[in-house]
């Protein structure tokens, strides 16, 4: 299992960008970067500078999350969904796209695994793939 480092992160992030700006060929996993990216027109800017993207710290003490943790939880969904992997996702997911458009569907489903990520790591433990679709279908229901 690939494991990239931060810095290796927001390089294939702003990479994608830069070859989607330049209309060059994306491959693999850049073809939805680029697309989540373009969706985000608050972090262009970011983007267009890989050198000072690889550096910036942003912090929950400043109030603040790391773009690049939010385009990544973006990409995680979107394998998640397209592999239906935790069975069930995609369903979750299509349920909420009848009642709002993707991107927001998209961000429910970001907070949910946001919240399951951090109560995994506070707990030291794997993340729990039925408490996340529970999340889900809890935040469904209220929205």
């Amino acid at each position: 299992m690939f494991n990239p480092t931060r810095d290796q992160v927001r390089q294939f992030f702003c990479s994608a960008w830069q070859k989607h700006r330049d209309r060059l060929p994306l491959v693999g996993a850049e073809v939805a970067a680029a697309d989540i990216a373009a969706r985000h027109p608050e972090y262009r800017e970011l983007l267009d500078h890989p050198d000072l993207a690889v550096n910036q710290d942003w912090t929950p003490e400043t109030g603040q999350m790391s773009p690049f943790l939010h385009l990544s939880l973006h990409l995680a969904i979107h394998e998640q969904t397209s592999i239906d992997q935790p069975p069930g996702i995609r369903a979750a997911y299509a349920q909420l796209c009848t009642r709002m458009d993707a991107h927001a569907a998209e961000h429910v489903l970001l907070e949910c695994l946001g919240e399951t990520i951090w109560r995994a790591q506070r707990e030291g433990s794997q993340m729990d793939a039925l408490a996340y679709l529970e999340a889900i279908r809890r935040e469904s229901s209220r929205r």
